[in-house]
């Protein structure tokens, strides 16, 4: 059993330091997701990757209904609060924009040209929420894809599929995404 699981386990189990230790053992690999997650965002994003992992850890840290299973397990739930922050953020933004104005582009620009700036990642959250709505598992596999950076076979580990399967189901959920944000 790795590290990460015996203290995921100890968090589970109340040990007061466990959430803390681990804490220390996993920032730099959510900084990592943190800072692939803002080199995709508009030039000037104003949310650093070291604030954007200190409010990860903030709201992982009052989760306390999460039975936490492992290191895999616990990077999905992290790339989910990291994406409703960075969604949250950009709503705020285009808020104080009023509008703003900003035309979604297509899923292929922001998930195949991952290093283009200024894709509109509400419209991506909204295309994704719909897609979640009638394939869930795609829409599962494309936060641990697009958001947590997890490899093909880290995602089937962590989906208990197939590599094959999740190459099939990202090529199908990219796909209905494109569609879907071409459309709006």
């Amino acid at each position: 059993m790795s590290d990460v699981t015996q203290l995921l386990r100890e968090w589970n189990a109340g040990a007061p330091d466990a959430r803390d230790r681990l804490m220390l053992v996993l920032y730099e690999p959510l900084r990592e997701m943190a800072d692939r997650h803002l080199i995709r965002e508009r030039h000037g994003h104003t949310l650093q990757p070291t604030a954007l992992v200190h409010e990860v850890y903030l709201r992982l840290a009052d989760q306390r209904h999460v039975e936490w299973r492992d290191r895999l397990h616990f990077f999905a739930v992290a790339a989910q609060v990291m994406r409703r922050i960075l969604v949250d953020h950009a709503r705020r933004r285009k808020s104080e924009k009023r509008g703003g104005g900003e035309v979604p582009i297509a899923i292929e620009l922001a998930v195949e040209l991952c290093e283009e700036r200024d894709f509109d990642l509400i419209a991506l959250d909204l295309a994704l929420d719909r897609l979640a709505a009638i394939y869930p598992k795609q829409a599962k596999l494309v936060e641990l894809r697009f958001f947590a950076g997890l490899t093909l076979d880290e995602t089937a580990e962590a989906l208990s599929i197939s590599p094959a399967t999740v190459s099939r189901e990202w090529t199908l959920a990219r796909a209905w995404l494109r569609r879907a944000m071409s459309a709006a």
